[in-house]
């Protein structure tokens, strides 16, 4: 999914206020005892973080009342990196991209996400490793994982299963469509998440289809990702997208 609305709170480009951080980022929920610390993290750029520093000051950093539950990233030495709050928003403050990575990440995992909120540059950051999360071109090495899930679409919206009535040609077709840089896929641990097949591509549209998504991780809003990752990098050399 990709976010409802962004709002660009400041035209100061944030990455003037970030330094760039190499160490490993440890990401931990707060409690109330953080409650002193994270105050005077956001009111270094009260501007630009009135909306967490709203919903600590009216319900404090544990509360239902604040849709989500507020994250810190913090560098080796403890030292604060990053704020955010996940939940129904999602709303983050950072002072490396390491830490919007990691709070992208964990994003991911949050199920009830409808909106991010932050300014323009850090909020496209947070969209690039949030609508990421593994996706790639195929390779003749994901074939045997593409193969069946292909079938799969096709037996649900002919009812015939090419398996069984041309299989080399069918796993042929498949191929193919790697050999040409037509497949996308997200694979994790050895097993086939998302897949999208372009069938058409042109600068006036690119046309998909072959979309699937493992059932065991549906609902999960990993389709919305990819298909958002898919389609801002298609549209850069694209009219369209359908």
């Amino acid at each position: 999914m990709y976010p409802l609305a962004n709002l660009d709170e400041s035209r100061v480009n944030p990455v003037a206020f970030r330094s760039p951080v190499s160490e490993p980022l440890n990401v931990k929920r707060l409690t109330a005892e953080d409650e002193g610390e994270v105050m005077a993290f956001l009111n270094e750029r009260p501007i630009h973080t009135f909306g967490m520093a709203g919903f600590i000051r009216s319900n404090g950093v544990v509360s239902p009342h604040n849709l989500g539950e507020f994250y810190a990233c913090r560098d080796e030495e403890g030292e604060l990196q990053g704020v955010a709050l996940i939940g129904r928003y999602i709303l983050v403050e950072t002072r490396s991209d390491a830490a919007i990575e990691a709070f992208a990440h964990l994003a991911q995992n949050c199920r009830n996400a409808h909106m991010l909120l932050g300014e323009q540059d850090q909020v496209a950051t947070f969209w690039n490793y949030y609508a990421d999360g593994g996706l790639r071109l195929a390779t003749v090495e994901d074939l045997d994982l593409i193969v069946p899930a292909h079938a799969r679409i096709a037996f649900d919206e002919s009812g015939i299963d090419p398996l069984q009535v041309d299989p080399e040609r069918f796993r042929q077709r498949c191929a193919r469509r790697i050999e040409l840089g037509q497949s996308w896929v997200l694979v994790e641990a050895g097993r086939l998440i998302f897949k999208a097949e372009v069938l058409s591509d042109t600068p006036e549209i690119i046309y998909l289809e072959g979309i699937w998504v493992d059932p065991q991780e549906r609902g999960r809003g990993i389709g919305s990702r990819c298909l958002s990752r898919l389609n801002r990098s298609f549209l850069l050399r694209s009219n369209a997208v359908c």
